[in-house]
């Protein structure tokens, strides 16, 4: 069936071919969208996220990647800012002392395999509807209707948001509906040592080379290899929105890779 299917492939036009695709992706969303609608944990969540919208308008906000050059930084700065943090960000929470404003985590083998320590955080959480099979509604919980594909940038995050290959995204988004005029990066680092087909499952064997601590994705953790290349399709539709908007998108990443938007020094951001 493989073989057919490669055959049938090449034969078509490639405009042929994206407009099957495309056509494919969206009836997988529609199958999706009745219970991210009308099930009584979405209604509930829509119903909550309208109390965000603008709540932090005109306001700075930091999204804190996982990249390993967090560790050649000074957190400590960020104790009375808002902040998001992403996936297993909250390994950190012990040694920072303090926990962020916000926690995101949309990866299917994210949310499933850390499915206890996001039951349990006592901060607003927001996950993708799809994780509701391993983390079960609790106070300040938000279930996202969040797809893999159908590019778009969502101002209401209470409708659907595409993922575009990275948490960070989600959160660009989330942090946009809230009415925050300025996004700073930090941590998003943009490289990985791992090397392999964009999103492919793959088994950790070891200590993890990739972010900021060994056990972040430890041996034996199941993960994704990064698409960069799709993560700066939304990178890139996220800067325009910002801008459109009259708000701003920084990167303050020490050493990082990502060229999209504008570098600044993070110390600088806290003189007076």
């Amino acid at each position: 069936m493989t073989g057919i299917r490669e055959t049938v492939k090449q034969a078509l036009p490639k405009p042929v071919l994206y407009a099957l695709r495309d056509s494919r992706d969206a009836i997988k969303r529609w199958q999706q969208w009745p219970s991210a609608t009308f099930d009584s944990r979405r209604r509930d969540t829509v119903e909550r996220l309208a109390a965000l919208k603008d709540i932090h308008k005109g306001k700075r906000c930091f999204i804190i990647g996982n990249g390993p050059s967090l560790k050649q930084m000074n957190l400590n700065c960020l104790k009375d800012e808002y902040t998001f943090g992403m996936n297993r960000f909250y390994l950190m929470f012990p040694e920072l002392g303090f926990k962020t404003t916000y926690f995101v985590s949309i990866n299917d083998l994210v949310v499933e395999q850390c499915a206890a320590d996001l039951q349990t955080l006592d901060i607003p959480t927001f996950i993708s509807w799809r994780g509701r099979q391993w983390v079960k509604p609790r106070k300040d919980l938000y279930y996202l209707f969040t797809t893999y594909t159908g590019p778009k940038f969502a101002e209401d995050i209470r409708g659907r948001l595409w993922e575009s290959s990275t948490v960070t995204y989600v959160a660009m988004q989330i942090a946009f509906y809230m009415g925050f005029s300025q996004v700073i990066l930090i941590g998003v680092d943009h490289s990985f040592t791992t090397q392999g087909k964009p999103n492919t499952t793959v088994i950790s064997e070891g200590d993890d080379p990739n972010h900021f601590a060994g056990n972040y994705f430890g041996k034996g953790f199941r993960w994704q290899l990064p698409d960069l290349d799709g993560s700066e399709l939304g990178y890139l539709r996220a800067r325009e929105a910002y801008k459109a908007a009259g708000r701003e998108i920084l990167d303050a990443t020490v050493g990082g890779k990502l060229t999209i938007y504008p570098k600044v020094e993070f110390t600088s951001l806290f003189k007076d």
